[in-house]
């Protein structure tokens, strides 16, 4: 699959769409980072009008989860990916348009080509903060992605 904005929402629509309907959108997609957004609405708040801890981290995940698939796609080898711990931490109510972003492309094609050099897995942590419209993180989430070469 080709890694487009476009074609990743589709694969979302049609793989996941509890992410999809609760409006986690791939904004850009490079190869050192992929930005996500997720809209506050209706259906991924909580009772206190803010954005569900999990809508959250849907997108977050997503923002992770879309630099490891392309890194995976670009090395020309099986690899498996699992999300192994996940920690998060939050400073702000979500409403609005909160923005997550990965920026470690580099760092995941590092422990992709030394977990094919090896034959053994590799654990990589990486990061997404949410930031609303004026610029302010409201959470940020880490995320352990076991990587292995499948045999």
């Amino acid at each position: 699959m080709e890694f487009t904005p476009r074609k990743v929402n589709f694969f979302n629509f049609l793989k996941l769409p509890l992410a999809f309907f609760a409006g986690v959108r791939v904004r850009s997609v490079s190869d050192s980072s992929v930005h996500v957004s997720i809209k506050h609405r209706w259906i991924n708040q909580n009772p206190f009008k803010s954005m569900f801890w999990a809508a959250q981290g849907m997108a977050a995940e997503m923002a992770t989860g879309v630099l490891v698939m392309k890194a995976i796609a670009a090395s020309k080898h099986k690899i498996s990916m699992l999300v192994t711990h996940q920690e998060a931490q939050f400073f702000k109510k979500a409403t609005g348009n909160i923005d997550f972003t990965c920026n470690s492309g580099k760092e995941i094609a590092q422990a992709i080509e030394k977990t094919i050099e090896t034959g053994e897995g590799e654990v990589i942590v990486l990061t997404s903060e949410g930031k609303n419209k004026e610029g302010i993180v409201v959470s940020k989430f880490q995320f352990h992605w076991s990587l292995r070469v499948k045999k």
